[in-house]
């Protein structure tokens, strides 16, 4: 229960057919930040009062559990890593891996409960074959299979997703007629740890040499300007970049190891093809063929209609009909068939379109650039 609608809601439909509940949650707030009553996301002592609020409300159970070392090792610190390294993490999967459906998942089940739910907006079934399937919600706006495609079989028997057969106004009404006071709390846009935005704060605190000025280089290998630390940039990003006259320019690439950030026009930063590795398949056992399916590379994104193919390593191949903007080294990866979520994985490697080839530029970090003879 992160103090929110949704958890609140997921564990009132929980109540009503008939099961025993118990509330739980997580105190992920920064260890090196003071807690406050304000909070923020499903961190601060402000989402617990919340989500206490509301398990007094149901009558059940609710507990704190203190992750907070926890989540700063395997989220915080992992994402500020990512991010030295040129690549662009995403801590809500790094979250749902190793805290949510992993760590809390086993202390559950260790108290012999039989399934752990949570207001994610997904769906479970078994396929044809057995296999236990990840569906997209019934509200596609708010649908996160995303973020959940690294579940695996094992987890999947034990989790629940009650809210994924609902639309988000549906929630809003159902905690309304139970009166639950969280029933019109703003959904939370922010990275939890990141209450101001300032993600490069957290990211100086672990991994200070990534915020380090360096070269601006253009596709031509031209030096443009000076950056203010690749930390504070991303592949697609254009403003910010303090760079004068001439047309638009986007970050195409980041080099870590020359500390150089790479730059081009719009056409440059459109992906044609990629390659995934720490992939988590769930609807099918494994990758044997070439495989039409739509592909997903960021959570607000819509689905690209791609061709999957089996690479080296265990890692898999996508070659899009209609190229993505802005595919980046350690983003997060979905592949879906209709409604299904097939599995997923991270990006690993990048190719990028547009004119010329800056050879002499060209980042290391997973990224390269097209000529224009492909």
């Amino acid at each position: 229960m992160s103090g929110g609608v949704d958890s609140a809601v997921a564990a009132a439909l929980l109540v009503a057919e008939g099961h025993e509940v118990v509330g739980i949650t997580m105190n992920l707030w920064p260890t090196w930040v003071p807690q406050t009553g304000e909070g923020s996301g499903c961190c601060g002592i402000g989402a617990i009062d919340d989500a206490r609020s509301v398990a007094r409300r149901l009558g059940i159970r609710h507990y704190v559990l203190n992750l907070r070392s926890e989540f700063e090792r395997e989220v915080i610190a992992s994402f500020a890593s990512e991010y030295a390294r040129g690549r662009t993490p995403n801590p809500c999967i790094a979250c749902n891996k190793a805290i949510k459906f992993d760590l809390l998942l086993r202390r559950a089940l260790g108290l012999e409960m039989q399934a752990l739910a949570s207001g994610h907006y997904a769906r479970v079934d078994r396929g044809p074959d057995g296999r236990y399937r990840l569906l997209r919600a019934a509200d596609r706006q708010k649908d996160q299979s995303y973020v959940l495609a690294g579940l695996t079989q094992e987890q999947l028997a034990s989790l629940r997703f009650p809210v994924g057969a609902y639309t988000k106004a549906q929630i809003r009404d159902i905690a309304r007629r139970h009166g639950l006071s969280v029933a019109d709390k703003p959904d939370s846009q922010e990275i939890c740890f990141v209450p101001d935005g300032d993600y490069a704060a957290v990211v100086a605190r672990f991994e200070p040499e990534a915020l380090r000025p360096g070269p601006i280089y253009d596709l031509d290998g031209r030096r443009l300007g000076e950056h203010r630390g690749l930390a504070r940039y991303t592949v697609g990003q254009r403003r910010r970049l303090g760079l004068a006259g001439g047309s638009p320019r986007y970050v195409v690439g980041i080099d870590p190891a020359r500390n150089a950030l790479l730059v081009g026009d719009e056409a440059a930063v459109r992906c044609p093809e990629l390659i995934a590795s720490q992939i988590n398949w769930i609807a099918i056992p494994g990758l044997d063929r070439d495989r039409a399916v739509g592909v997903r590379i960021r959570h607000a994104s819509a689905d690209a209609p791609a061709v999957i193919a089996p690479a080296p390593g265990g890692r898999v191949a996508a070659r899009f009909e209609t190229w993505p903007r802005a595919a980046a080294p350690g983003q997060a990866i979905a592949f879906y068939d209709g409604e299904v979520v097939l599995g997923g994985g991270v990006i690993d490697e990048v190719r990028m379109g547009g004119l010329g080839a800056a050879r002499d530029a060209a980042p290391s970090a997973g990224v390269s650039v097209l000529s224009d003879a492909g």
